[in-house]
């Protein structure tokens, strides 16, 4: 039985491998159907590097949440990331049409023109998004949806997405030799920021950092749209590698001491003690004071956060972020990194969970790591008309299994806050940009 109102998030990282199965309930929350996740070694600064290793990681990310879904995933929405993927601003005008009324087919030559606006984009490159930021319509500002108001012109800006081709077509291989469709690519700031930000932020002014295995993702959303993002190339990985080199371990030695040991913020890390570090290749163990692995780690995660503060404070926006900052990803784990980002941001600083999530094996996704794939789930939804959430070939019910008692949903409409009124619109062209 197919499921044409499920939708599979697929983020590949440095480190790891996550796939979340996913399902919008009568409310507009995602019902968690099941989860994958696998370790991942076929990249670095989250560009494919190994193919095979890349494949295999999917497919055992895939299978694990197969299993636990009891749902065969057939297409995916899979997150892009990387230093070669950078953002444009492009403005763009056009006249209304005869009518004077704003309609769906204005926005989308509004979006095309924007595009073609783009200069000095070569062949070594593509678009992934374009996102509208504010239509004005003649003399009114500030329009999120400009559907049905009345004007002889449009004008406004955009916030384009460009990869290396060579780069998403690396990713594309490995998605599509795991046996899967691509249904759709998103930039994984996006996905992060849609993940947990809550509507009140997103107007106020935010900066959503999140920190993974091989990079760290900042984007800035104010007035309802994203305005900024850049992709640092220090993350998780380079404290477990600073670990490893101070102590002289194995780097998954050092990756454990960070897990269960470590602190980002000295102030936090409370009584020293001496730590037993298992020797490498029949080696004695030896020791090592936990204040020395807090000073490590405190170092390298300053230096992350501060190269985060230069990027926002180089985009023009930050007098603008009201609202503060939202640190998720897997490095946002770490104890201590909350009350740093709050010293070096000069910002107010919470933990992003995913949001927007009502139930299934909700309580297993609720983990900053998952930020991103829930994120890709919800952009899926959002961005693909109705009658084809998951493009119908997303998932289908595995036979004999409990899943397959379930009835066939109709795709849900629902009604929610103001904002829902431009998705809907919007839905019926963006995946064709």
């Amino acid at each position: 039985m197919l499921k044409s109102n499920i939708a599979v998030g697929l983020d590949i990282g440095t480190t790891k491998v996550c796939v979340v199965v996913a399902e919008k309930d009568a409310l507009g929350k995602l019902n968690v159907l099941g989860k994958g996740r696998s370790n991942s070694d076929g990249l670095q600064r989250a560009t494919v590097v190994n193919i095979n290793k890349t494949v295999a990681a999917i497919k055992a990310a895939v299978a694990d949440a197969e299993r636990e879904s009891s749902i065969r995933i057939n297409g995916v929405n899979v997150g892009i990331s990387g230093a070669h993927v950078h953002c444009i601003h492009s403005n763009s005008e056009i006249s209304i049409n005869q009518s004077g009324i704003v309609n769906d087919s204005d926005v989308k030559r509004f979006l095309e023109k924007a595009k073609t606006n783009i200069r000095y984009l070569d062949i070594d490159h593509e678009i992934i998004h374009v996102i509208p930021q504010e239509f004005i319509v003649d003399d009114q500002e500030g329009l999120l949806d400009p559907i049905g108001m009345a004007g002889t012109t449009m004008r406004g800006s955009a916030y384009i997405v460009v990869g290396q081709r060579t780069k998403i077509r690396n990713i594309k291989q490995c998605v599509e030799k795991a046996g899967l469709e691509i249904n759709g690519l998103t930039f994984e700031p996006v996905a992060s920021g849609m993940a947990v930000i809550k509507e009140r932020e997103e107007k106020s002014g935010v900066v959503v950092i999140d920190i993974g295995g091989g990079t760290t993702e900042v984007a800035i959303y104010n007035n309802g749209a994203i305005r900024y993002s850049e992709v640092i190339k220090v993350a998780g990985n380079d404290v477990t590698h600073d670990v490893a080199h101070g102590v002289k371990a194995l780097y998954e030695v050092a990756e454990e001491l960070k897990i269960q040991h470590g602190c980002a913020y000295a102030q936090l890390s409370g009584e020293d003690e001496e730590l037993l570090i298992e020797g490498i290749e029949g080696r004695p163990q030896k020791s090592f004071p936990k204040s020395s692995l807090t000073m490590i780690i405190e170092a390298r995660m300053m230096e992350i956060l501060e190269l985060v503060r230069d990027s926002v404070k180089r985009s023009g926006y930050y007098e603008y972020i009201n609202a503060g900052a939202i640190i998720t990803g897997g490095g946002s784990l770490l104890p201590g990194t909350e009350e740093l980002a709050r010293d070096v941001l000069g910002l107010d600083v919470r933990i992003g969970y995913p949001e927007g999530v009502s139930g299934g094996i909700k309580g297993s996704i609720n983990n900053p790591m998952y930020a991103t794939v829930m994120g890709l789930v919800a952009h899926s939804f959002q961005y693909t008309p109705p009658d084809d959430y998951g493009f119908a070939s997303t998932a289908e019910v595995l036979p004999n299994s409990a899943q397959a008692v379930i009835e066939e949903e109709s795709p849900v409409q629902e009604s929610g806050p103001a904002r829902k009124k431009i998705v809907d619109r919007m839905k019926k062209f963006w995946e064709q940009l």
